[in-house]
């Protein structure tokens, strides 16, 4: 009687979040890599993600040969425990689950084993893979004998190059802190003011979107529904930013809640004016502000140096509410940029380094250690034709 191996795993992340699943089946025999499957689930809970991909693996198995007995290796003990049938089942959305799974082989021909998280690298990698593609997430990928072959050297590799990665960095340890809260940060569309390069922060004419802010809005509306993972929306209260935020909102069905401290700089009497412009008026100021992040524009605008005060302190007070989530914050160039600064440490003359686009994407995910990473920088791929 033929013996397979199926290796299973699902995340959220939220729980409830954005969630998925990821199934391996091998030859126990052989070790090959027969099917690998994943699936991008919506909004669901941990628990649900892992069951849905216990149940992909069983699937994938008895595909292959239903008269097969099937080893399941999770590292959910949760799942191992009750399919087990030595803790019960009292949540009622696993309940269905877990019969469902039962019924896929017959009762005897299934056998259960908890592993340690870094022995399921492989059903978590495609759990992750489903939830980074969101909706469109989903594969049942059968492989041939070289292909598992193939395959299983890959894993082997990447264990590697991550096990030499943290070699390399000394002291750091790819600690299991659950899900950071990760900030999307959407710069909201073009205005009148921006092809002309023209200084628009909180103390001006607080312009509207133009025409073509307005396409660059549901552009990136249509872009973070595809990928499925926004679960607030947070915006500046300018009227700029709330009206590509209400796009996103009204594509996504999430309430915008606005937040003071994601508002523009206030450049003070440079507002409206182009930067040469500037420098013909105010060249003295001008060049002080660009070398001093403490000095504020001509008329006693914001400093760079009290924008990153108030950027550090909503960072804290959002990664303190929204820890585990995936968070929308439209805002303004200089708040991305500011977080981008903080999160990699850099200087304050990074600023000026940074390209940032009208209706671009960047991800800042922060853990609970206060460590940040850095996922994305202008991001305008949603906006090509």
């Amino acid at each position: 009687m033929r013996e397979f191996i199926v290796e299973a795993d699902g995340g959220s992340r939220g729980n409830p979040g954005p969630a998925g699943y990821g199934s391996v089946v091998l030859d126990a025999a052989t070790g090959e890599t027969l099917v690998e499957t994943y699936e991008y689930l919506g909004v669901v809970t941990n628990n649900v993600a892992e069951y849905r991909g216990l149940l992909a693996g069983l699937r994938a198995a008895h595909d292959l040969d239903p008269s097969a007995t099937v080893h399941v290796r999770m590292d959910s003990k949760l799942v191992v425990e009750q399919m087990s049938g030595r803790w019960k089942i009292k949540h009622p959305d696993l309940k269905p689950l877990a019969l469902e799974a039962g019924r896929v082989f017959p009762p005897g021909r299934v056998t259960y084993e908890w592993i340690p998280r870094e022995q399921n690298k492989r059903a978590d990698r495609l759990a992750n893979e489903a939830m980074d593609s969101g909706a469109s997430a989903s594969s049942v990928r059968k492989l041939s004998p070289a292909a598992g072959a193939e395959a299983v050297g890959a894993a082997k590799a990447e264990a590697d190059v991550r096990a030499a990665t943290a070699v390399a960095g000394s002291g750091w340890g790819p600690a299991d802190m659950g899900a950071p809260a990760t900030f999307v940060l959407l710069r909201h569309g073009e205005t009148p003011l921006t092809p002309q390069k023209r200084f628009s922060g909180s103390g001006g004419t607080d312009p509207s979107l133009s025409a073509v802010g307005r396409e660059q809005a549901e552009r990136a509306a249509e872009a973070l529904a595809r990928r499925g993972t926004i679960q607030h929306i947070l915006a500046s209260p300018l009227t700029r930013t709330r009206q590509t935020a209400a796009a996103v909102a009204e594509r996504l069905g999430i309430e915008v809640t606005i937040e003071d401290g994601l508002i523009e700089t206030d450049f003070g009497a440079w507002e409206g004016l182009t930067f040469g412009e500037v420098r013909e008026r105010y060249p003295d100021d001008l060049n002080t502000w660009l070398s001093d992040p403490e000095a504020e524009p001509t008329g006693g605008g914001e400093s760079f140096a009290a924008t990153a005060t108030r950027i550090a302190a909503t960072r804290d007070k959002l990664v303190a509410a929204y820890a585990g989530r995936t968070v929308l914050l439209v805002t303004h160039v200089t708040p991305i940029k500011t977080f981008v600064r903080l999160a990699l440490g850099a200087p304050p003359e990074s600023l000026f380094r940074m390209e940032l686009s009208a209706a671009s994407m960047s991800a800042v995910a922060y853990y609970a250690d206060g460590n940040a990473s850095v996922r994305l920088l202008n991001d305008t791929s949603h906006l090509r034709p």
